[in-house]
C-alpha cells in the first residue's frame, strides 16, 4: 500500500511538473548541500514531496502557507534540523511545536507525515525529515506563485535530536518588532536586510490570530488605514484570548495566491503587523518595498534566492545529526 501511494504521488508530481515546467537549472552547493543530493541514493524523493504537497494544497491552499511558515520556524530555532517536528515525550514535555509561536498556529505537520511515508515506502532510511521540510516550502511556493516562484532546493540536511519550546521564544521574531530589531534577528542567523524584507513577503499568504496585531495595530494613533483597521475591528475582539482569538487573512487582496501583493499593502499601510509596518521606516527598506511591488518578478527572483539561503541556516550534517525514521519521534 505504501509502495503504491509512493507511486501515486511520483506521477502526481511529475504530471503537475509537466504541465507548468517545474524548475530552473541546479544552483551551486549551499553549506555543504547540494542540488540532487538524492538523485541516486532515492531518485524519485523529490517527486514524492512534490506529490504529497501539490495534493494537500488542491485540498486546502492555507496548508501551502504554513508549509512555508514551517521552514522559517524550524530554521531559525536550532538551524534547518526538523526540530519543530518532534513531538512531547515523558523525557522532553516541552518541544518547540508546543511553544507559543507555533501552536496552535503552525499548520502542515500531516503533509510532512504523509511525504514522509511515501518517501519511506520508496527509500527507508535515506531521506532526511530536514529536507522534506525544505522540499515541502519550496514546493509550496511553486504551486501558491502558480508557477512563478519557482526553484532548486539543495539538499542533505540530517535531523536534530533536540527540541525545546523554550528556545522558540529565543530566535523567533514576534510580530510586533521594530526595523532594527528585524535587522538584528535575521543578522543572527546569517540573513541580510534584503532577505528580511523578501521573506516578509510571505505573509502574503495564510491566516493570523488576531493576538498577533490586536491590540497594538489597532490602537489610535495608528498609521494603519482606517477603513482596514475598522474591518480588523469587526473580526477580532478588543483583547483576544485563547478561548476568542480567531484568525484574519493576512493579505485582503489575494489571500490564496504568492505574489508581491503584500508590498503593495504595506505601502498602503495595510499591513497587519507592527513588523510589517516597520519596512517603510528607513529610506533603505522603504525602497526595497517600492522595488518589490512594482518591478515585475523583482520580489520572485529575490524570494527564491532567499528561500535557500534561508534553508541553509545552521544545518546539521556529519556526525551531528541522523535520519529519523519517524519525523515526529528520534530515533533510538
Amino acid at each position: 500500500m505504501a509502495n503504491k501511494l509512493a507511486a501515486l504521488l511520483v506521477s502526481f508530481a511529475m504530471l503537475m511538473a509537466a504541465a507548468a515546467g517545474f524548475y530552473t537549472p541546479p544552483s551551486p552547493s549551499t553549506c555543504g548541500l547540494k542540488v540532487g543530493y538524492y538523485h541516486d541514493k532515492c531518485p524519485h524523493a523529490e517527486a514524492i514531496v512534490r506529490g504529497a504537497v501539490g495534493a494537500a494544497i488542491l485540498r486546502d491552499p492555507g496548508v501551502g502557507a504554513g508549509l512555508i511558515r514551517m521552514l522559517f520556524h524550524d530554521c531559525f530555532v536550532e538551524g534547518c534540523d526538523a526540530s519543530v517536528l518532534l513531538d512531547p515525550t515523558p523525557a522532553n514535555p516541552q518541544p518547540e511545536k508546543l511553544a507559543p509561536p507555533n501552536n496552535p498556529s503552525l499548520r502542515g505537520f500531516e503533509v510532512i507525515d504523509a511525504a514522509k511515508t511515501a518517501v519511506e515506502a520508496a527509500c527507508p532510511g535515506v531521506v532526511s525529515c530536514a529536507d522534506i521540510v525544505a522540499f515541502a516550502a519550496r514546493d509550496a511556493s511553486f504551486f501558491l506563485s502558480n508557477s512563478r516562484v519557482s526553484f532548486d532546493m539543495p539538499s542533505g540536511r540530517l535531523d536534530g535530536r533536540y527540541s525545546n519550546a523554550s528556545r522558540t521564544l529565543d530566535f523567533l521574531p514576534p510580530p510586533k518588532f521594530n526595523l532594527g530589531q528585524l535587522v538584528a534577528n535575521f543578522a543572527a542567523k546569517g540573513l541580510s536586510v534584503e532577505d528580511m524584507v523578501v521573506l516578509a513577503g510571505s505573509h502574503t499568504v495564510g491566516r493570523s490570530h488576531c493576538s498577533s496585531f490586536v491590540p497594538d495595530r489597532l490602537a489610535v494613533p495608528s498609521d494603519i488605514d482606517p477603513s482596514f483597521a475598522a474591518t480588523l475591528r469587526g473580526q477580532c475582539p478588543a483583547s483576544p484570548s485563547s478561548g476568542n482569538d480567531p484568525t484574519v487573512v493576512q493579505d485582503v487582496e489575494t489571500p490564496n495566491k504568492l505574489d508581491n501583493q503584500y508590498y503593495k499593502n504595506v505601502l498602503a499601510h495595510k499591513g497587519l503587523f507592527t513588523s510589517d509596518a516597520s519596512l517603510l521606516t528607513s529610506p533603505a527598506t522603504m525602497k526595497m518595498v517600492l522595488d518589490n511591488a512594482n518591478i515585475p518578478g523583482w520580489w520572485e527572483d529575490r524570494f527564491q534566492k532567499a528561500m535557500v539561503k534561508l534553508a541553509a541556516v545552521e544545518v546539521k550534517t556529519g556526525g551531528n545529526g541522523e535520519v529519523r525514521r519517524n519525523c515526529r519521534a528520534v530515533n533510538y
